[in-house]
């Protein structure tokens, strides 16, 4: 690997973070070493990596109330049917939205439609923006 400044920033954090979920979910990997090994590759920063655990371990330890309010907010979609990568990106803009809370939703929301736009499917921006715009409508938080 050569030599490169490290990226910094929530925007790379956050990539990592949902790639890291998205091989957990996909392959029961573990999240530690996968997170890791993604930091690295990336050329994270410290803090951008931490941001990104900080993401991964938040979300799975509150995955269930996430995975809840995702199937109250799209009952059209069953979660277990819902592509893995739009699943994710909306796991992590609400564990920002309803647990950390330190980001203002509007950015928490432009960067899961971000995410959506570079991994999901045609559909995946405008899904995520309409459950996430749904979520910060309600107001609910904490």
């Amino acid at each position: 690997m050569s030599p490169q400044t490290p990226r910094g920033g929530r925007h790379p954090a956050r990539r990592l973070a949902l790639q890291t979920l998205f091989e957990i979910d996909f392959n029961r990997a573990d999240a530690r070493e996968t997170w890791q090994r993604g930091a690295f590759r990336a050329g994270l920063t410290e803090d951008a990596a931490a941001f990104a655990w900080e993401l991964v371990d938040g979300v799975l330890g509150h995955r269930k109330e996430l995975d809840a309010e995702i199937a109250a907010l799209a009952p059209e979609f069953p979660l277990d049917q819902m592509p893995k990568i739009d699943r994710n990106v909306l796991r992590i803009a609400l564990f920002e939205l309803r647990v950390s809370g330190d980001a203002p939703a509007a950015a928490v929301i432009d960067e899961a439609v971000e995410l959506a736009k570079l991994f999901g499917s045609e559909a995946s921006p405008k899904f995520v923006n309409g459950v996430l715009a749904t979520a910060v409508g309600s107001g609910k938080r904490g």
